[in-house]
């Protein structure tokens, strides 16, 4: 039971993260390089809020809210105006957030490891079908299933979703009916961001807080759009949870074999369907 709640913690943190670049490209078509720099950036961010107000719950919300802001600001001053241009612009401009982003967290906390407490609240553990579970860990079960239910319904079922969708597959005519494309996009570009510096701060307490996390989990991220399908958010959450039980799995039986193992379902799936193992072929994210 131990090894199945670590796996799906993993999963619903991996979905936490992927969930935001999975939205910036379903709706922006944007590869966005640099998102790991933000889940990074929310680490550090809700570090330095809970370390200053004693409060997890403000240090979620400081790292939500700034990593929001940021992506609010890269989007209209920076990405904007690539749109048009080959996507290879965009590449270049989300690889260079990346320096510029841990350049700046390097300046501000240093080179080295920082932690996050466990909130009193919700440390220790809980007996539960005869195995002793961390109470943290079924926080991040819970938490990301919600935050998963509401970013469906919100894309799915809401008047901002359809607008989303539409401003996605045909911007010229949303703009001709008077909609704020412009607005529409950097609120997309924000939550996806937000998403990331949310996952960053959950991870906060489990995980030491270092620079090298830019680059680190952006791996297992990508691996979750790829075999979710690119920009299929429905997709992400399977595919996070696959990928969160196979290394916790891994972990237990095959430690040396973890990273083996996820790259093999990756390469598989490339092989037999490069478009993603939850593809969908209308892309309504």
């Amino acid at each position: 039971m131990s090894t199945v709640v670590i796996g799906l913690s993993l999963g619903m943190l991996l979905f936490l993260l992927a969930a935001g670049l999975t939205l910036i490209f379903g709706m922006l078509g944007v590869i966005n390089f640099a998102h790991g720099a933000v889940y990074m950036l929310g680490a550090y961010v809700s570090y330095e809020a809970g370390k200053r107000t004693g409060s997890f719950v403000v240090g979620v919300l400081s790292a939500t809210l700034l990593t929001a802001l940021v992506g609010a600001v890269v989007e209209k001053l920076a990405l904007r105006p690539l749109y048009e241009r080959p996507h290879f612009y965009q590449l270049i401009l989300t690889f260079g957030l990346i320096l510029v982003l841990s350049d700046m967290v390097r300046f501000i906390w240093g080179p080295g490891y920082q932690e996050v407490a466990i909130p009193a609240v919700l440390s220790g553990t809980v007996d539960m079908l005869g195995s002793t579970l961390p109470i943290y860990r079924l926080f991040v079960i819970g938490f990301g299933a919600i935050v998963s239910i509401g970013l469906y319904f919100v894309l799915e079922k809401s008047t901002f979703g359809m607008l989303v969708r539409a401003a996605s597959s045909d911007a010229e005519m949303v703009r001709i009916l008077g909609l704020p494309v412009g607005a529409i996009r950097m609120a997309v570009f924000a939550a996806g961001c937000g998403l990331s510096g949310l996952a960053g701060s959950i991870a906060a307490p489990l995980f030491p807080i270092e620079l090298g996390m830019a680059t680190n989990t952006i791996i297992d991220c990508f691996i979750v759009v790829i075999l979710g399908g690119l920009g299929n958010i429905r997709g992400a959450i399977a595919a996070s949870l696959l990928i969160g039980m196979v290394r916790a799995i891994g972990y237990v039986y095959l430690p040396s074999w973890v990273d083996i193992m996820t790259f093999s379902l990756l390469i598989g799936t490339l092989l037999t369907r490069p478009q993603g193992l939850f593809f969908r072929t209308a892309r309504t994210a």
